[in-house]
Parts: C-alpha cells; sequence; structure tokens
C-alpha cells in the first residue's frame, strides 16, 4: 500500500460523487419536465417521437399502467435482439463473417442487455457481429439504463404527490432520459475516449508486423461508442473478451480513469436528482453517505488484501511486493482495485483486471457488494430506487422499536409497502442461492468449472450473484457458454430486474395516493449520523444474514486453505 495508491482510489470515487451532483439536478429538470440548455435543440426531436407513436407525454400513468409498459417495451426489445442474434450471419454490417449464435446463447446474451447486465458468455471478438455491436448491443445499452432511470422518476413522484394517482408517463420518462442525458453524455464521451486512442473503426481487422517480423491479425470494432455507454450507463460488458484490459479499448492510465469514473457518475446523479426531485435533499445525501461508507470500506478492504503478496510466491521465495496475478501492469493494484470495486458497487460488470484471480477474501468482498443489492450505487435509477426499499425497511424496524407507524419522506409505511419492499429485496437470494444450490449437485453445472473445492463454489456463486444483481462480471474460470449455464443465467437476470422493478412501481402506486404529511415531534429524521448508521446496519444484516454461510463455504474457505497450504 502507498499514499499515491490511497490517493488515486480516493480521486476515481470522488470525481464520480463531485461530477454526479451537478449532472443530478440537470436529471432532475429533465424528470419533471422543466426547461434545460438543450430544449431549443432536443424539444423538437421530442415532439417527432410522440407524435410518430401517438404517445401524450403528458398523461400520467398508474402504477399498474407504467408497469405494463415497462415490462412490454422490454420484451419488445428482447425479442427484436434474440432475432438479431440469431440471424445475425445473413444481416448486413458483418465484415467478419460471423454466423448466427446457438439458440441459448442467443437467449442469454438478449436477456443480458435488455436487463442492463451485459453477462457475455462468449468472446465478443470473436462471436458478434458490427451490426450485432451497434443496433443490437449498444442500443439496449440505452434503452436498459433510460428503464431504471424512468424507474427513479416515478417513484419520486409518488413521494412527492398529496393523494395524487399517477406517477408519471413511462414512454415520456424513457424517451427525456435517453436524448437529454444518455445520448448527448455519450456522444461527448465517446469523441474524447477515441481522441485518446480508443479504436473506433467499421473495419474487421488490421493487420500488424510483429518484432520477430510476422504478421499478427488484430479484430477492430467501433469501440468508443460502445464503451461510452456500456460505462456511463452503468452496464458493462465489452466488445473484447477481457473488457478494459485490452488496449484498444484501454489505453492508457488517462483512459483507465475517465471509463472507471464514468462506471459511477450517473448512478450517483440519479441519487442526487431523486434529492432534488421529491424536495429532501438532506434526506438523500444520507443515502449518499450510507453507499459511500459500504463502498470505501469494500475499497479499502480490497486494498489491504491485494497490497500483499501471493502467499504461495512467498513460500517460493519468490520475491513480488503485492498480487499482480490477473491485472495489468499498466495499470497496477491500485487502478484495479478502484475499477473493480466501482463495477462491483454499481450494476456495471466492466473489468480491467480479473476477478478470479484476486486474493480469496478480495473475491468474496466483491460478491458481497453485489449481494447488497447493487445500491453503491448501483444502476441508473435502479440503484437508489432499491436505497430507498432499505430506508422504507430501516424506518420500519425503528417504527417497531418506539411503537410508531414509520414514515419516510412525508409518506406513510404501512404494511403494503413493507410487503413490496420485501419481495423486492428477497429475490436476490433467492435466485442467488437457489440456483447455486442446484448447480452445486448437477452434473451438467459442474462440467462447466475450472477449478474444484472453494474456489469452484465461488465461479458458481459470483457467476448466479453477478447475473441476479445485473451486473455481468465474472470469475473467469467458469465455462458459461453451455445450455444450463445459459439458460439459469438468463432467468436469473430476469428476476433480479423486473421483479424489483414491479415491487418499487407497486410501492410508487401505494404511496402517491397517501396524503404528504408535515414532520412531527415523533417522525424519526433520517438526515442524520443515527439513521446513516440504521440503514448501513440493514443493508448489511440482510445481506450478511443471507449469504455469509455461503460466503463462508467458498472464499473465506479457500482464503484459510491457501494460508494452511503455504504453512505445510
Amino acid at each position: 500500500m502507498t499514499l499515491q495508491g490511497w490517493v488515486e482510489i480516493a480521486l476515481t470515487l470522488g470525481l464520480s460523487i463531485a461530477i454526479g451532483w451537478p449532472l443530478g439536478v440537470y436529471l432532475s429538470r429533465v424528470w419533471n419536465g422543466e426547461c434545460t440548455w438543450l430544449d431549443p435543440v432536443l424539444r423538437p426531436v421530442e415532439g417527432v417521437f410522440y407524435k410518430a407513436s401517438g404517445v401524450d407525454p403528458g398523461r400520467s400513468q398508474g402504477w399498474v399502467g407504467y408497469a405494463g409498459a415497462l415490462l412490454a417495451f422490454n420484451f419488445v426489445g428482447f425479442l427484436l435482439l434474440y432475432a438479431i442474434l440469431r440471424l445475425q450471419g445473413g444481416l448486413p454490417l458483418n465484415p467478419q463473417g460471423f454466423e448466427g449464435v446457438s439458440p441459448h446463447l442467443a437467449f442469454n446474451a438478449a436477456v443480458s442487455f435488455v436487463t442492463n447486465t451485459n453477462w457475455q458468455s462468449y468472446g465478443g471478438e470473436t462471436t458478434v457481429s458490427t451490426l450485432t455491436q451497434m443496433v443490437g448491443f449498444t442500443v439496449q445499452n440505452f434503452l436498459s439504463a433510460a428503464t431504471g432511470a424512468a424507474i427513479a422518476a416515478a417513484l419520486a413522484r409518488a413521494f412527492v404527490a398529496d393523494r395524487g394517482a399517477g406517477v408519471g408517463n413511462f414512454w415520456a420518462d424513457m424517451t427525456r432520459t435517453t436524448l437529454y442525458l444518455l445520448l448527448p453524455a455519450s456522444i461527448v464521451l465517446a469523441v474524447v475516449l477515441a481522441g485518446l486512442g480508443v479504436v473506433q473503426s467499421l473495419d474487421a481487422a488490421v493487420t500488424a508486423r510483429t518484432l520477430e517480423g510476422a504478421d499478427q491479425t488484430l479484430s477492430v470494432f467501433p469501440v468508443a461508442s460502445q464503451l461510452a455507454i456500456k460505462q456511463l450507463g452503468i452496464n458493462g460488458g465489452g466488445i473484447f473478451n477481457v473488457n478494459s484490459a485490452h488496449p484498444f479499448e484501454n489505453p492508457s492510465p488517462l483512459t483507465n480513469l475517465i471509463t472507471a469514473v464514468a462506471i459511477n457518475v450517473l448512478g450517483w446523479t440519479a441519487f442526487f436528482a431523486f434529492g432534488r426531485s421529491v424536495l429532501a435533499k438532506k434526506d438523500v445525501r444520507a443515502l449518499v453517505a450510507a453507499a459511500l461508507i459500504l463502498l470505501s470500506v469494500g475499497t479499502a478492504a480490497i486494498y489491504v488484501a491485494e497490497s500483499q503478496p501471493a502467499p504461495a510466491l512467498v513460500a517460493a521465495g519468490i520475491e513480488q511486493p503485492v498480487n499482480m496475478e490477473g491485472k495489468e501492469i499498466r495499470f497496477g493494484v491500485p487502478a484495479s482495485v478502484a475499477w473493480a470495486t466501482q463495477t462491483t458497487g454499481a450494476s456495471n460488470g466492466s473489468v480491467n483486471a480479473m476477478h478470479g484471480s484476486f486474493m480469496p477474501l478480495s473475491g468474496g468482498i466483491q460478491m458481497f457488494l453485489m449481494q447488497l443489492g447493487e445500491i453503491l450505487p448501483g444502476g441508473i435509477g435502479s440503484g437508489i430506487a432499491i436505497m430507498v426499499v432499505m430506508a422504507v425497511l430501516s424506518v420500519f424496524v425503528a417504527g417497531l422499536m418506539v411503537g410508531r407507524t414509520p414514515e419516510y419522506l412525508g409518506k406513510k409505511i404501512e404494511a403494503r409497502e413493507i410487503q413490496y419492499a420485501m419481495i423486492a429485496v428477497l429475490v436476490l437470494p433467492l435466485a442467488i442461492l437457489g440456483f447455486t444450490a442446484v448447480a452445486a449437485v448437477f452434473p451438467t453445472a459442474m462440467e462447466g468449472l475450472l477449478n474444484s473445492g472453494p474456489h469452484g463454489l465461488s465461479e458458481m456463486l459470483y457467476a448466479y450473484t453477478s447475473a441476479a444483481a445485473n451486473n455481468g462480471s465474472a470469475f473467469a474460470g467458469l465455462t458459461a457458454n453451455a445450455p444450463w449455464w445459459n439458460t439459469t443465467l438468463g432467468i436469473g437476470m430476469l428476476l433480479g430486474r423486473f421483479i424489483p422493478a414491479v415491487a418499487v412501481l407497486a410501492i410508487a402506486g401505494s404511496l402517491v395516493a397517501k396524503p404528504k404529511l408535515a414532520p412531527s415531534a415523533g417522525t424519526l429524521p433520517t438526515h442524520g449520523p443515527l439513521f446513516i448508521g440504521l440503514l448501513i446496519g440493514v443493508i448489511v444484516i440482510l445481506g450478511g444474514l443471507q449469504f455469509f454461510p455461503a460466503l463462508a463455504l467458498g472464499p473465506i474457505v479457500e482464503h484459510f486453505q491457501m494460508l494452511a497450504a503455504v504453512q505445510s
């Protein structure tokens, strides 16, 4: 560990929050239909979309209609992307000559991008055509991110309303978030990245002459344009199999810093936008503080673990001051750690180092950050939505202790909201632990493991955690391009994405009809250190009690096995 390393990590975390704050004000104005500096250019474009689709942006939908529109829109997106993947061999913009993919891989990939997961059971540069990358994946990177933002916008309106009826218009929220935020930000970032050396080409490959005089064929794609939205949209994945460890995607420490900051910036943006929209900036700053504390502790713990030499190398007498296995020498341990926690704290999933090569405890922490519900800060909108669910559960716990009906942001929290909240948070352990338990005793599933024992269990647990949490990163040892893994991981993605989304919208529908209450002497303050501590406790207990036994059998046991092997 070095001071420079700590500064590098703090800079990455701090910049994402510092940039997210003013963008949050802007996104709130977009959600609320207020004037923005892009209105002269984009208002006419927005109107064309509404007119062409027959949408009245001023017509508010109830939560059932909003949820129905969300599910129908994403189902159509899934069908279109599935068709592109299956038919890519006969479609244009396929200079690589790739054939259509198998049905189970097409299902997995289509679900993955529609759910904002971007899990990849394949090597992008050897499987997917330029058209599929541009028209299929990149489009869904925009739309899946906008879907998450729409959920948060609807929830914000529910807290503001005083005996209201609707939670907003899904089509308007989708259109405005995409046009006014995601598209402009992605264009700017793509131009910057291309200028800094990230590849942007429609060619299939280029030929390079090696130092030995041989010719080497290198795949190229329109990388910069997809990289921009995959990071800003907190999607993850990537054109290249090694993601941002590839020099064509991440050529320098500067591009590494920019893209690492981009992972979380719009997640924090959604937090601040929610606070401004519900007129409760102090309360949402408490949510930001809780998320930042948990993320910072996880980051520090991984940095400490990765700053130690691998015990096996020490026992062999090999001098290595830090654990560099699976890491890019160009970036080193601090940048790898900052990226690993940024990507697992958010629902991003892109990597610049191989998570399966981190120390066992580091891998366990990465899983734990995802198992908390992807709220640190999570996806655009989806992260703040689940964090609010955790806050609702926290005030409920506090209400039980003092014998009062709990309130949050001026709304009474009653039995119905708690029931929906529990549905939102229990789907993760159901999908993660349920599928992992079955896979651990199913011979067909076990064939995909590279390792046996605790690390093999970690490979399975990480895969289902990543899928259900809509993260997309992986322990590289698992060969997941098989019917069992593609199908069950796809189902896990669907459960982890849409059940919490519908549950949150149901909470919004219940809250919107309630009166807006002024704080009273008996109202629990939800902006101070006491509430932050309570919220952190609820989050950790929910994650710890449910997942600790599985983590104990995987990365924790592996840690002690590693130490025991060295001592013997």
